[in-house]
């Protein structure tokens, strides 16, 4: 079993950067990847990016491609999302999740974190 807990969320103006970090713990040898997804009220689980545990592969979504970083450090089980020039359209409840395959359909992870609160003010 796996277990994710997402930090650095909050509060940040248009054009601000925030960092949010994904600890993950238990048996994180049998995750292929870990990857991010977000959440607006009213609106469906979309993906935002994803990267390989071994760190070779990343994935983005076209609307974050360019301003959103992914990047983890194995050593510390830990995976980032560096995310810069943040929009209005990122307000969401941020996710990490585990996924013993190469995917970046929500519902091909198998475990998830609480989630982290993005608000992006104007």
């Amino acid at each position: 079993q796996v277990q994710l807990v997402e930090s650095g969320g909050g509060l940040v103006q248009a054009g601000g950067s925030l960092r949010l970090s994904c600890a993950a713990s238990g048996r994180t040898f049998s995750s292929y990847a870990l990857g991010w997804f977000r959440q607006a009220p009213g609106k469906e689980r979309e993906f935002v990016a994803r990267i390989s545990w071994s760190g070779v592969s990343t994935d983005y979504a076209d609307s974050v491609k360019g301003r959103f970083t992914i990047s983890r450090d194995k050593a510390e089980n830990t995976v980032y999302l560096q995310m810069n020039s943040l929009k209005l359209e990122d307000t969401a409840v941020y996710y990490c999740a585990a996924t013993t395959r190469w995917s970046a359909t929500p519902n091909a992870y198998g475990y998830w974190g609480q989630g982290t609160q993005v608000t992006v003010s104007s």
